[in-house]
């Protein structure tokens, strides 16, 4: 029987080399498998997903109005090999619709879904597709990642060109290391108390006006 599965992790914590492992490893012994990935990263002209330590897989773009049972369905229409295992890079920006379409696919051409993707935005608040597959995935398993402290990170903050942490503005924004870093909570919270104490003077050390 298939599964969904959702391992999810801050930036920086290799998701995507994950991924892009279990792809050479399938193409290696000859498993049928497709990835996906929501077009929502601007920096890609090609459709590729790319990991940080520069290896790359093609992949199929997921749109807003993409669904996906259906790609599947065709396929197995027409004929086509069915993909064993399912890759999904980038799953916090898959709609739900499209969370429950992958669940579909899972139980009705018993094909395996591995979505990787974040947990939370910059505001801690959950992406989209990120909550559904905490609601409906079969298997979840957390990609830890250490802050700088020691600490498990589980917050990926947005940063000015200062490295002052921003707590406002549109929850997707495409960035790098230039825009974010993941933090714990303790170091998130610290940093969030020190940028305002920077940016409003009349504030105490505890982030309180004086």
């Amino acid at each position: 029987m298939g599964k969904l599965y959702f391992r999810y992790g801050t930036m920086g914590s290799a998701k995507t080399a994950m991924l892009l492992t279990n792809a050479y490893n399938f193409e290696e012994r000859g498993i049928a498998y497709l990835c996906f990935k929501p077009a929502t990263d601007t920096r890609e002209t090609r459709n590729v997903i790319r990991s940080r330590i520069g290896i790359e897989r093609e992949c199929k773009w997921v749109y807003a109005d993409s669904n996906l049972y259906e790609t599947i369905r065709r396929m197995h229409e027409e004929g086509g090999m069915l993909p064993g295992w399912i890759l999904v890079d980038e799953a916090q920006f898959l709609t739900t619709a499209q969370v429950d379409q992958l669940a579909r696919i899972v139980d009705d051409f018993d094909c395996n879904v591995i979505c990787y993707g974040l947990r939370t935005d910059f505001r801690t608040q959950l992406f989209e597709g990120s909550r559904r597959l905490f609601e409906i995935a079969d298997s979840i398993e957390e990609v830890k990642s250490t802050c700088t402290c020691g600490r498990r990170t589980i917050v990926n903050a947005r940063i000015d060109g200062n490295g002052d942490i921003i707590t406002e503005g549109e929850q997707v924004e495409i960035g790098g290391n230039e825009r974010y870093v993941a933090v714990c909570r303790s170091c998130w919270t610290n940093r969030r108390i020190a940028s305002m104490n920077r940016s409003h003077p009349l504030f105490d050390g505890n982030g309180q006006r004086e």
